[in-house]
């Protein structure tokens, strides 16, 4: 039996892709599963490690509202108490632990930013668990029998704790920890498919292996590609300055997709939308274009999407009237603020444009402001004391008067 179409797309890798000791396929599962009438219990773990969602997210989501479009049941766990531990997967360091309130405020945004996504609204479709609903109450006992499912030479076989052994880099005991409480999550909702990037394969085995000591029929690991950020080389990531943010205005979402590399725009439409690449028209600025436009509708709505696109449009042509949009002047973020905090407005403005128009204090920026004369993106900026984070700004143009544009780098 095949997979269908949509549970192959922009698939990286579903593991185990032959029959199991269970003699199970995912796709005779999936079969098994209709005839029952039993739909599958699909589990996706979110670490509440920031307060915001990023469209590299987005791509297992996406995959995980598939599954309840065809009738399955999302389990979203909302990992408040492994982000106190913090997933090791790709880390050279050790991560600093989140207190309890960190983490709570966190999860606090992450549901709502989901809700352009998910189907929030079909009974039996969603299911939302925090595991510390479990692994609170875990006793010593049962911690170590856990520990005695696996062995060292196991967990250091994981990439990157072998990597930090190797380099001498610390690593320390409770880190050990955080895959096998990933893997008991599966257990306690019984889950029938894992899903995870790349990078989390050895967290999705360890679930499978659980199961199997708890006497479960165990998950199957499916695993998405992991993003390339708006630079067009590096993963998204927020620390990068490459990101694009689902609490982003339509606006400031479509100015950035448009500005993509060439090089990831069959990946983005792949990956954050339903259409087929070759769908898209063969210049590669309009197939800039025509992804971005799709993204923005699949995050936005389609209305919105194209008000961002028009609002787009108009702001690139303004700035040189006839020129091209590339002949925009950049302007290097670095050099104006160290990004410890978010920047105000004012001091944003006076920063940029004090030697080319003529914003020579801080007054005279805040006075500019509170007079409408200051755009991002299109949008008035009218409150001097607004204050704007890195990934707010790389990539967007502001704007002062009707003459006086630049870029932001950073």
């Amino acid at each position: 039996m095949t997979l269908p179409s949509w549970l192959e797309r922009g698939l990286a890798d579903l593991f185990p892709n032959a029959a199991d000791h269970h003699n199970q396929t995912l796709s005779t599962r999936l079969a098994a599963a209709q005839k029952a009438h039993r739909p599958l219990r699909v589990k996706l773990g979110i670490d509440p490690t920031a307060s915001s969602i990023h469209l590299g997210h987005t791509i297992l989501y996406r995959k995980l509202r598939a599954f309840q479009d065809a009738g399955h049941t999302a389990v979203v766990i909302i990992g408040d108490f492994t982000a106190r531990i913090g997933d090791p997967t790709g880390k050279s360091a050790t991560r600093p632990q989140l207190s309890v309130q960190e983490v709570e405020e966190n999860a606090g945004t992450y549901l709502e930013q989901l809700r352009s996504i998910l189907d929030f609204v079909t009974p039996g479709r969603l299911e939302i668990q925090h595991n510390s609903t479990w692994l609170a109450k875990l006793d010593l006992t049962q911690v170590i029998g856990l520990l005695g499912t696996t062995t060292v030479g196991q967990v250091l076989a994981k990439e990157d704790f072998a990597q930090r052994y190797g380099q001498g880099s610390p690593i320390a005991l409770h880190e050990f920890l955080y895959p096998l409480l990933q893997g008991y999550d599966s257990v306690m909702v019984k889950a029938d498919v894992e899903l995870g990037g790349t990078d989390q394969k050895f967290n999705v085995a360890m679930g499978r292996d659980l199961q199997r000591h708890f006497g479960q029929p165990p998950q199957f690991g499916l695993l998405m590609p992991i993003l390339t950020g708006t630079d067009g080389v590096q993963k998204m990531s927020k620390s990068l300055g490459n990101t694009i943010g689902l609490q982003e205005d339509p606006l400031t979402t479509y100015s950035k997709l448009e500005k993509v590399a060439d090089v990831v725009v069959d990946d983005y439409t792949t990956l954050l939308t339903d259409l087929d690449p070759a769908a898209l028209p063969k210049d590669p600025r309009q197939r800039q274009k025509a992804m971005a436009l799709e993204v923005t509708a699949c995050l936005h709505g389609r209305e919105a999407a194209q008000r961002a696109q028009a609002a787009a449009a108009s702001l690139v042509m303004t700035p040189q009237s006839s020129a091209a949009a590339a002949q925009v002047p950049e302007t290097r973020l670095g050099p104006i603020w160290n990004w410890a905090t978010p920047i105000p407005a004012y001091q944003l403005l006076h920063g940029v444009f004090q030697a080319k128009a003529g914003v020579n204090s801080a007054s005279e920026a805040r006075r500019r402001i509170q007079g409408g004369a200051l755009r991002l993106d299109g949008e008035k900026i009218t409150d001097p004391k607004r204050a704007f984070a890195k990934d707010e700004l790389v990539g967007k143009v502001l704007q002062l008067g009707k003459k006086t544009f630049c870029r932001l780098i950073a």
